[in-house]
């Protein structure tokens, strides 16, 4: 191996994180080591680590995040570097700081950092995914009729522009009965001797429904023993609405793909995301943008191939980047381990539930979401008699409470606590759609 191929080795695996020191010349630039974060004390420690109007009940944080301030400081320091110097800046920092990136990440999924893709949003991490599936004639792609409009056109590019065939079905007749065994035999019994890819979404931002992916995980595993390495079903998931939600691992979730921007629940900097792929599965897909992968890269230029490569490092697109936010990524995810994933889980759980069960209290108010948390996560939608959701949405807005409205066909009244938000702001928040039953 060249002493450039072992550069990128190693900087690829996590393991070669040092850099020489241009500091002297622009110190407050520089992203140097930082010492190691303390816990935190208190909810409200954590939300004041938010800039966040408090004249503003927040309860759409879901759909694009403000970031905190490990996060906020990493931006800067990084946005100083590349305008003080930015050639000398990038070429310092780049390795180090996607090896940080990349080791972050998979330390919080459980996961090796060779196994993951950076993207800039769950939307790109689809349409990188899918415009690259490779399938055999008769092969075909499976997803549901609930999934997002990213993944639908993903999938609908790439069929059109292959000839292959997507098929679509239902998960449930109604919510409202909806139960884990109801939605894993739909799968299982939706999978057909041609499927090759299984693509759903994990938390549906459409209902706030969380498909059991364990256990559709373990249905596609049974019908995989049966079947020839080549016609393996490879399952995929959008996560984006579990991921910094749900405490997992991916080495226990079984799905072969995951996909979600990271500037959402995770709190990441905006225009960030990931695509983690089991290293069985990668081979499924090619890519469609050149890496800058130096490894890759340092290839090219002595006239080598880098197929031996992982492919993810072929799945992070090239080009330039806004390089001050994908470099300060892995603060988002330290964010969330010093605070304790379980510890995240369970105070998103709580605050969700308070929100249903309050919803659900209210003659006026149909409640969509799943009141169970084995089948919600935090997002929670409903609907209020006599109002257009638009109209609920701009009521609670006028009183100081920020939601949306489900951009689907089928619209809701959509409301996502999370870790910014108080067991108060949800009381008021009921308080307030409870008085709009006499609007």
């Amino acid at each position: 191996m060249t002493d450039i191929g072992r550069r990128g080795f190693l900087v690829r695996t996590g393991l070669a994180l040092s850099a020489t020191v241009l500091a002297s010349a622009y110190p407050r630039a520089f992203a140097d080591q930082q010492p190691p974060p303390r816990p935190f004390e208190s909810w409200d420690e954590i939300r004041a680590q938010f800039p966040l109007s408090p004249q503003l009940i927040h309860l759409a944080g879901f759909f694009l995040s403000s970031h905190p301030t490990p996060v906020r400081n990493a931006i800067e320091r990084h946005r100083a570097g590349l305008d003080a110097n930015p050639i000398g800046y990038w070429f310092e920092h780049e390795e180090k700081q996607e090896a940080l990136v990349l080791q972050a990440a998979a330390d919080y999924l459980g996961a090796s950092p060779t196994d993951i893709a950076l993207t800039d949003s769950t939307t790109m991490g689809l349409g990188l995914l899918y415009g690259g599936l490779q399938l055999r004639a008769g092969q075909e792609i499976l997803t549901t009729t609930h999934d997002h409009y990213s993944t639908e056109t993903s999938l609908r590019l790439r069929a059109e522009r292959t000839g292959a065939t997507v098929r679509q079905i239902p998960l449930y007749q109604s919510l409202k009965a909806v139960s884990h065994d109801e939605l894993v035999d739909a799968l299982r019994r939706g999978i057909a001797p041609a499927t090759r890819i299984v693509a759903v979404t994990w938390v549906h931002s459409s209902t706030g429904l969380k498909l059991p992916i364990r256990e559709m995980a373990r249905a596609i595993q049974s019908i995989n023993r049966s079947r020839a390495e080549q016609d393996r079903v490879i399952f995929c998931v959008d996560g984006v609405h579990a991921l910094g939600v749900e405490d997992f691992r991916l080495s226990d979730l079984g799905c072969d793909f995951l996909i979600a921007g990271t500037h959402k629940w995770m709190f990441g900097p905006r225009g960030t995301g990931l695509v983690w792929g089991h290293p069985t599965a990668w081979p499924v897909t090619q890519a469609v943008i050149p890496t800058f992968n130096f490894q890759a890269y340092d290839l090219w230029m002595e006239n080598q191939s880098s197929k031996s490569l992982p492919q993810s490092v072929h799945m992070t697109p090239g080009g330039f980047h806004s390089f001050e936010h994908r470099w300060a990524l892995d603060e988002a995810f330290t964010f969330h381990q010093t605070i304790g994933k379980s510890k995240v889980t369970q105070r998103i759980y709580e605050l969700s539930q308070q929100l249903k069960q309050g919803l659900a209290a209210m003659p006026h108010v149909t409640l969509q979401t799943p009141m169970s948390q084995d089948l919600s996560a935090g997002i929670v939608c409903c609907e209020v008699a006599g109002l257009a959701p638009r109209t609920v949405v701009e009521k609670l807005s006028q009183r100081g409470i920020v939601g949306s409205v489900t951009p689907y066909a089928t619209k809701y009244v959509r409301l996502a606590p999370s870790l910014i938000n108080s067991p108060s702001e949800i009381d008021r928040t009921l308080a307030e759609i409870r008085h709009l039953r006499s609007a």
